[in-house]
């Protein structure tokens, strides 16, 4: 046994070292593309969110023509069933699990990072909606401040991304 747990934790030795190359590199690659200092101005974005992100959008900032195109590529917005009298409103559950998995990261890491961010998770909290769901409502808001900044070529900025336009709210999702 004491063979074996030495065997695997050379594996795990040989892994770590793995990981640490290839982090060492995404972060070299991603600090030489342009757009690299606007998607680190954002609070909660680390290194290696900013190379995902920025891997999985691409770099034309006009490939979405609007914030809600880019919410809808990134499985931020709700979807909308109505037939009839029947109404539901539910996230949308095919996703690219890379953008979902970075927006929830993002979401979850920007709380402690800004003031706007916490109070409009409070907010949608005290609306009745989950984590889960306050978290994507907080990573649509995000993508919006992504998306101007990448089309304006601007970098970050709290109070315009938080206090000058009242958050949206054209649906409601509850639970999930």
């Amino acid at each position: 046994m004491g063979r074996h747990a030495a065997a695997l934790l050379t594996q795990l030795d040989a892994t770590i070292a793995s990981a640490h190359t290839l982090w060492t590199h995404i972060d070299a690659m991603a600090e030489q593309h342009p757009q690299t200092p606007i998607y680190r101005s954002f609070p909660g974005m680390g290194p290696l969110l900013a190379a995902r992100l920025l891997a999985e959008l691409g770099d034309d900032p006009h490939r979405f023509p609007t914030p809600r195109n880019l919410r809808a590529f990134c499985a931020a917005t709700p979807i909308t069933w109505a037939s009839g009298t029947s109404h539901k409103v539910s996230h949308r559950r095919k996703a690219n699990p890379i953008l979902a998995e970075t927006g929830h990261l993002w979401a979850f890491a920007t709380l402690t990072r800004s003031p706007g961010a916490r109070a409009l998770y409070d907010r949608r909290r005290a609306a009745g909606d989950h984590h889960p769901a306050a978290l994507r409502r907080l990573y649509a808001r995000l993508l919006g401040s992504l998306h101007y900044c990448l089309r304006t070529g601007s970098a970050y900025d709290e109070d315009r991304a938080f206090t000058a336009s009242p958050e949206p709210e054209p649906e409601t999702e509850h639970g999930t």
